[in-house]
């Protein structure tokens, strides 16, 4: 299968000013690319570098000037066209025999307070067996739990406040089941990129980055979805972390007003890719 994704998003900033994206592809699918994910930017005076974070995700950095600015991408990338793979027989790693870049996944965080969910997690979800059925039963739960609204949003919504609520958008639905995982000693983190209507009934919506999350059974990271709670097929990972705090997909040092947020994920239908051929 072929996806066509990308993104154009643009600010006026009201003075020169660092920005920092986290729009590119994630390091760990560029192999799949067919055509490059390069940046674009229409200011050719601004100052771009590129990094990789502690976290291992590209991070690019932009001086720009005063003024209007966009960003934009467009590119091809193959998939497997499978489905988020299923291993119902994981079990779950012991805490003294995890790796040591998986230890700051079983820890509290920004938006993830595991001290406040604690009690709520071990009471709902300690009488299920470890493993794969365990973080089910908490996907389950905060699929249920969890209203879904783009009106629901709000940038300072923590776990608990989603847990209190029941009301948020697919960050909220993440954060929460983030949080119980770590709550009872999973380690889980927290997953940002493209998700298009494949496979599903097509959404009228305005099509957004999507968030879902990484659980560490079997000695690997499996993938849950909460806020849809079904495996999904063309999901392409941009950037990951403890919570959205470290994947903020732009963060501008300055007063800068959004102008313009376009994102595009779909299928390349086979009958266009023969037309092409």
């Amino acid at each position: 299968m072929k996806i066509r994704a990308g993104y154009r998003i643009a600010f006026d900033c009201q003075n020169p000013m660092p920005i920092h994206l986290m729009l590119s592809v994630h390091p760990d699918r560029r192999h799949d690319l067919i055509t490059p994910d390069t940046l674009r930017v229409d200011r050719p005076e601004a100052r771009i570098t590129q990094l990789v974070d502690g976290f291992g995700n590209l991070v690019t950095r932009v001086a720009a000037p005063a003024g209007p600015i966009t960003f934009a991408s467009d590119f091809e990338i193959a998939d497997s066209g499978l489905p988020d793979p299923q291993v119902l027989d994981a079990r779950p790693t012991a805490v003294e025999d995890l790796p040591a870049d998986v230890l700051p996944f079983i820890l509290g965080s920004r938006y993830c307070e595991t001290d406040r969910l604690s009690s709520v997690a071990w009471s709902r979800f300690g009488q299920i067996e470890p493993g794969w059925a365990r973080v089910q039963a908490i996907v389950d739960y905060v699929h249920e739990r969890i209203e879904f609204g783009y009106h629901h949003a709000r940038p300072t919504r923590t776990a608990e406040q989603g847990h209190e609520e029941r009301t948020g958008v697919c960050r909220d639905f993440a954060h929460l089941a983030v949080a119980l995982c770590r709550s009872m000693n999973i380690p889980a983190r927290y997953c940002t990129g493209y998700l298009g209507d494949i496979g599903v009934p097509y959404s009228p919506s305005p099509m957004d980055f999507s968030a879902w999350f990484e659980v560490y059974l079997g000695g690997r990271w499996m993938t849950f979805d909460a806020r849809h709670n079904k495996p999904r097929i063309g999901r392409i990972v941009i950037a990951r972390g403890r919570d959205a705090t470290d994947v903020a997909i732009t963060h501008t040092f300055g007063t800068a007003w959004l102008t313009h947020f376009e994102v595009i994920t779909e299928e390349i239908p086979a009958q266009a890719l023969m037309a092409a051929e």
